[in-house]
């Protein structure tokens, strides 16, 4: 099948996709939605997932450029096609710069915008140049302004690890943004997005009327890709890409689904695909890792050393949400930023108790976590941090021979040299114990597959349990210890015993492992 199809990739402005002909997925229902929710509204979505399109939409619909939108479904919803000025800021620009770097950015910004509506020289200030370009092009044009506001926490993330820092640049970003609270009667509409929830570091605290739709249902969808439309819309490009990877239709849709979907942002069970990860895909025809293109965020790296999270204690969380929708400035663990960033997202919701239960969101994401932070949180060489391993140690898994698959780990986890400060602590048994529970936690994710540590069940705590198809596996790792001392320990305190009517087969290792060479010694298999 001839590819004729053309997918928006690196295009974030509305008027170009539509102008270059591009694939596009109509979300012009909600933008017309959105448009008319509230005078102020915030909505927050993890990196790459499609922010800087829906506000370069919401430009062109508020400067009434009803050409791009023929054929889509706002048309049937929008008659007046009132032509509003609009001050669209994209802050990504600001992003690694010191204070007064900021403050150049932002008045580079509004350069442009005072070639259309003047200058006041008297205006020294980013926000007092912000203010007075919404007078003036209010007093011009006889119109509220639309402003939109894209990134707006991209200067503050890479600083929180900073106090002095953020400190001086939160203080340059209050002074512009608390410009729109006073300027509010010249304002028709106000559109913010980031990463982080609205209220962080208080720079929005005078505006009290800012609806945050993060979480609201009406919007699930408006970032992301919906079963649905991928189904019906993008239907032709799973054909296209099945055939250029010599799959069936149905095949390249489980794969697709397994990659990048899951991702959840309501208490409603509507799940979206990561839009950044399928379009590379569509284009590049090769389902791989897409959004850990740029590594995983350093900002995000550095709130987990400073709170100790604990990674493995990730997948499947029960909480409130309060524990994860939370501003920075409240925060007690890295949670909000990993839920805020897409690394972890909603899996399920319980009415009665008001409890999220978040988890990580696909097979992508997995990787991300091990390429990212395994030689965080292990203390490895991040240049030598590899998973080619993974083909051999999959397919034995799939054939259910375990053995192979230890063989398997037992060669890589020989072959990655470590960093000398970490070789001292491997000298501790709980340390060692720990860290190659971490590194086999990593690589089972990796692979997608379910794995648990530190299980609780009636006898204690299993060290780790692995759901497969076809299998569950029940690990205990020694360290100083026999295989087999490691076996008796899952019988003893019937660590398997929870998962004997699952129906699946239940695979009982015991394994050692040796601090001196840093790997698996010896193992014991038990079904």
């Amino acid at each position: 099948m001839e590819r004729k199809r053309k997918y928006p990739v690196g295009i974030q402005t509305f008027s170009r996709l539509i102008k270059d002909g591009c694939v596009y997925v109509d979300k012009t229902d909600l933008v017309w939605q959105l448009a008319h929710y509230a005078p102020f509204v915030f909505m927050s979505r993890p990196r790459r997932f499609g922010k800087s399109l829906l506000s370069s939409t919401l430009a062109s619909y508020f400067r009434g450029e009803r050409e791009l939108f023929e054929g889509l479904k706002i048309m049937s919803m929008e008659t007046e096609w009132t032509k509003y000025p609009v001050l669209h800021f994209d802050l990504s620009g600001a992003k690694h710069l010191p204070p007064q770097g900021v403050r150049d950015e932002l008045n580079r910004l509004m350069d442009s915008m005072e070639e259309v509506y003047g200058a006041n020289p008297k205006e020294t200030s980013p926000g007092m140049r912000f203010a007075g370009l919404i007078q003036r092009a209010y007093e011009q044009t006889g119109r509220q302004v639309a402003v939109i506001i894209d990134e707006y926490d991209a200067p503050l993330l890479d600083v929180l690890h900073d106090d002095e820092r953020l400190h001086d640049i939160r203080e340059v970003m209050q002074e512009f943004y608390q410009r729109l609270k006073m300027m509010d009667p010249y304002i028709r509409f106000c559109f913010i997005t980031g990463i982080t929830k609205f209220s962080q570091l208080s720079i929005f605290s005078t505006i009290n009327n800012l609806a945050n739709v993060t979480m609201d249902p009406v919007f699930s969808a408006i970032c992301g890709i919906t079963e649905e439309e991928l189904t019906t819309t993008l239907k032709e490009d799973i054909e296209l890409l099945a055939e250029a990877n010599e799959m069936t239709y149905e095949q390249m849709h489980e794969k697709l689904k397994l990659k990048y979907d899951g991702y959840r942002f309501t208490e409603k069970p509507d799940e979206v695909y990561n839009p950044f990860s399928l379009v590379k895909a569509f284009l590049f025809q090769k389902v791989t890792n897409y959004w850990f293109d740029s590594g995983t965020p350093t900002f995000l790296i550095r709130q987990m050393q400073h709170f100790h999270t604990d990674i493995m204690s990730l997948d499947r969380l029960e909480v409130f949400s309060s524990e994860f929708d939370q501003p920075t400035e409240a925060m007690q663990s890295a949670l909000p930023l990993l839920y805020q960033s897409g690394y972890l997202t909603i899996k399920d919701y319980d009415r009665e108790t008001e409890t999220y239960t978040l988890s990580i969101p696909n097979q992508e994401v997995r990787i991300g976590y091990v390429e990212g932070l395994l030689p965080v949180y292990t203390g490895l060489e991040a240049g030598r941090v590899k998973i080619g391993f993974t083909l051999k140690f999959w397919r034995a898994l799939k054939k259910g021979d375990i053995n192979q698959a230890m063989l398997e780990m037992q060669a890589y986890l020989a072959g990655i040299p470590y960093v000398e400060g970490f070789k001292k602590k491997l000298k501790d048994v709980a340390t060692a114990e720990g860290f190659y529970e971490y590194t086999m936690y990593l690589i089972f994710s990796t692979l997608n597959f379910y794995a648990r540590t530190q299980v609780k069940c009636a006898g204690g705590r299993t060290d780790m349990v692995v759901w497969m198809p076809d299998a569950i596996y029940v690990f205990e790792l020694k360290v100083g210890d026999t295989a087999q001392a490691a076996l008796q320990q899952i019988d003893s305190k019937s660590y398997a015993l929870p998962y004997q009517a699952d129906g699946r087969k239940v695979v009982k290792v015991g394994v050692r492992m040796n601090a001196e060479t840093r790997t698996v010694e010896d193992w014991v298999i038990q079904e």
